[in-house]
């Protein structure tokens, strides 16, 4: 089965740890984009990290975000068997316990981040430990991501840029204290508890924490937030530099809209009545000469061809982050 737990995607960070590569993190909140991203990470033979925030689920579900992640947890495994490739879900910025122990119980996700990012040093340790220490108890096959942001010590009044990046000895006692599986940090995308900050992108910072963490023999795959305005060049240096997950969500999003609206601009004129007609929706147009195509309306048509695009993106991304041609599960 395609759709795989913690085991295999810890193999996967390992391999991608190893021979310096990351699989690419691509949000999800409906079938569309679900599958276009599938089509695009089989069609580069790269294993595939689809995302589900709370919001997300709540979408997915009417409301009830553990409706959405059972629905779509179906929808991932019914579908992922057309595949050759391996395909996980993470579940991203959590902080309800009450959902994430529903999480856990469910085995649904490969892996499920706690974001307590914007706590201070010590809560942030504790709630992550809650969730390590969760996952541990109910022997389930679910790997931890925590986050940390800003550094030990620092008081809501100080202001201090610096203040918004992860130390590296932080790093050190926080995954030592929490035993997270995977530690997301900030060095300078715009995410988070630094979102809005003046910050500079710190490839060497990171190349540190990664150094940082070995030296203690803790190599864990770092994450990178808040990837979309990073330019090319940026993402495949990052790669170098330990983290072997970069998340995506506000490109696929664009996308997915600017397909949408390309497509029915383009065909205006066989989808909205022209100036003179009157715009009878309710009895569909019996009365006039003039009727909308269903060529360009049936949302089936606007469907595929954000499938379609999706696909180019999210391929263009794996040759990037270098999981292309590196799935460990062919068939």
């Amino acid at each position: 089965m395609p759709f795989y737990g913690g085991n295999e995607l810890s193999q996967v960070y390992d391999k991608a740890l190893e021979e310096d590569f990351g699989l690419v993190a691509s949000n999800i909140a409906e079938s569309d984009v679900m599958m276009g991203l599938m089509e695009g990470a089989a069609s580069v033979d790269s294993d595939l990290l689809l995302q589900m925030s709370a919001g997300a689920c709540r979408f997915a579900g009417n409301g009830d975000a553990e409706a959405g992640l059972r629905a779509m947890g179906n929808y991932i495994e019914t579908i992922s068997e057309q595949y050759d490739i391996g395909v996980f879900l993470n579940m991203d910025h959590q902080t309800d316990m009450e959902f994430i122990e529903m999480q856990v119980e469910s085995d649904i996700p490969s892996s499920i981040m706690i974001d307590a990012s914007h706590e201070d040093f010590e809560e942030n340790i504790r709630q992550s430990k809650k969730v390590v220490d969760m996952v541990e108890e109910k022997d389930a096959d679910i790997l931890v991501e925590a986050e940390l942001g800003q550094i030990k010590g620092v008081e809501d009044e100080i202001v201090a840029e610096e203040a918004f990046y992860t130390d590296p000895d932080d790093a050190v006692e926080f995954v030592e204290r929490t035993g997270a599986d995977l530690l997301a940090i900030s060095v300078g995308t715009q995410h988070g508890v630094a979102k809005g900050k003046d910050l500079e992108l710190r490839p060497d910072l990171t190349s540190e924490i990664s150094e940082t963490l070995a030296d203690h023999g803790l190599e864990i795959p770092l994450v990178l937030h808040g990837t979309s305005g990073l330019q090319p060049a940026q993402v495949e240096d990052m790669m170098g530099r330990g983290i072997c997950k970069m998340n995506k969500d506000t490109r696929y999003q664009y996308e997915y809209t600017r397909t949408l609206f390309d497509h029915y601009l383009d065909h205006k004129d066989e989808i909205v009545p022209p100036e003179g007609v009157e715009d009878q929706r309710d009895s569909f147009y019996n009365d006039t000469e003039w009727s909308p195509n269903k060529d360009h309306f049936d949302p089936r048509v606007g469907g595929r061809l954000v499938r379609e695009r999706i696909a180019e993106v999210h391929a263009d991304l794996a040759e990037l982050s270098g999981s292309a041609g590196n799935s460990m599960f062919p068939k």
